[in-house]
């Protein structure tokens, strides 16, 4: 079993983990050591080595690794992504829509079973084959009965707040916030931020770079 509470940067790196793992088992592949992750990823062995062993059940082989079902599974379980949670989704424009519409959140374990906007043009509408509800509806009961443990925000900066607390009132757990701002919640309800604009700025700032680099 897992030994320690991992870190950010751990859980950062396992989701690159399973990808290799699961193109290596595509490709008939039945074990796999650190150095051979290491290197699909460019990273530092010994660094790839400590984290698969703080997540393994099982024991390496010498001069194999270990078996790559097994690690899957592990990493899979400690990602609850062979676990489904329920989310509902509050912002339904152009990203909230995308949302509704995606289909593979539920390969990580996320399945979005309804959404809430404040546009009355769309209560009572599906979207993406979810049902789409008037943010006023927004309530405990309505939590309860859709079984949901996540929000996720995708209004615009100015509205997060008060979509957030609204979420902490009817009981989430969970926040993954795509709103452009930072949200103020218990400390019993967990954030997730997802900054699109740094994440621009960081892809542009390398391009701009390289560009120069080679002029």
């Amino acid at each position: 079993m897992r030994k320690a509470k991992l870190t950010k940067n751990q859980l950062h790196r396992l989701p690159e983990y399973l990808w290799v793992l699961k193109n290596l088992e595509s490709n008939g592949l039945k074990t796999v050591n650190s150095q051979t992750l290491a290197d699909c990823l460019d990273l530092n062995n010994e660094l790839v080595r400590k984290d698969i062993a703080s997540i393994s059940t099982e024991n390496g082989v010498p001069n194999k690794g270990r078996k790559i079902v097994q690690l899957i599974s592990d990493i899979e379980t400690i990602l609850g992504f062979n676990t489904i949670s329920n989310a509902i989704l509050v912002g339904v424009g152009s990203l909230g829509t995308a949302f509704l519409h995606y289909k593979g959140f539920e390969d990580f374990g996320l399945k979005i079973v309804a959404g809430f906007d404040s546009n009355p043009l769309l209560s009572g509408k599906e979207v993406g084959n979810k049902p789409v509800y008037d943010v006023s509806e927004l309530t405990e009961e309505k939590i309860k009965e859709l079984n949901a443990h996540i929000g996720i925000i995708t209004v615009p900066g100015y509205a997060a707040q008060v979509v957030a607390d609204t979420l902490v009132k009817a009981k989430i757990q969970g926040i993954w916030n795509f709103a452009p701002t930072k949200l103020n919640v218990p400390d019993n309800v967990i954030v997730s931020n997802i900054n699109l604009a740094t994440s621009l700025a960081v892809l542009s700032y390398e391009l701009y770079f390289r560009n120069e680099k080679e002029n």
